[in-house]
């Protein structure tokens, strides 16, 4: 397989990773979700469609603001991200086969497994290299024109919208303040772990190369 189809395989299965660890975390949403799922889960429980939907309308709004700011960070896959993530997580919830919420500590034990697989699909989808997501490409795009570190530039948007989705009575917990601490490192040993990937083929690809040209 081309180094291309295996960017598009890793990066179609980091988003489906994405959406079901999302998807699980909602099941047990009381005990607190990521800032930009707090806000998601609020607007649907204050206007309806479904939570991947809201997804998809703050991701395009995400993508349409940085278009101007710093288009330079939108690819294809920001568009993917930003249109698919929600879809699959709707799916998965649809499905209706996840661990329901027993309102005990084993809900913070399968919490803990959804960020993991978040973590895991967002390390996935960033080393295929197709493009940051509409929520990341934001916080760069904030990141260039204010001078802030992107970590300083994270804090003050997820910040942002937590406090909104908090105001619209989104599930605020400990868990989501904790969300940073667990994700984070996951998701840098997977970019580290599907970066490698993707560089072995690109590796392969060439040497096949070499050996036909001699």
């Amino acid at each position: 397989m081309q180094v291309k189809g295996i960017q598009y395989v890793i990066f179609l299965l980091g988003l489906t990773f994405f959406g079901l660890g999302n998807a699980i975390a909602v099941k047990v949403k009381h005990v607190g979700l990521h800032p930009w799922e707090v806000l998601n889960v609020a607007l649907y429980q204050h206007f309806g469609l479904t939570i991947g939907s809201w997804g998809v309308i703050c991701g395009l709004l995400l993508v349409f603001v940085s278009f101007f700011t710093a288009r330079k960070y939108i690819r294809i896959g920001t568009f993917l991200n930003a249109l698919l993530i929600g879809p699959i997580m709707d799916f998965f919830l649809w499905l209706d086969f996840l661990p329901a919420p027993t309102h005990s500590w084993v809900d913070y034990l399968i919490l803990f497994c959804a960020i993991v697989i978040a973590g895991i699909g967002g390390g996935m989808y960033v080393a295929a290299g197709l493009g940051a997501g509409p929520r990341d490409g934001f916080m760069l795009s904030i990141s260039n024109k204010t001078k802030l570190s992107v970590s300083q530039a994270r804090i003050l948007v997820e910040s942002f919208v937590l406090i909104i989705g908090f105001i619209l009575g989104g599930p605020v917990f400990i868990a989501t303040f904790l969300y940073t601490f667990i994700q984070s490192p996951v998701f840098q040993r997977s970019l580290s772990l599907f970066n490698s990937v993707i560089e072995a083929f690109k590796n392969k690809n060439k040497q096949m190369r070499e050996d036909v040209y001699f």
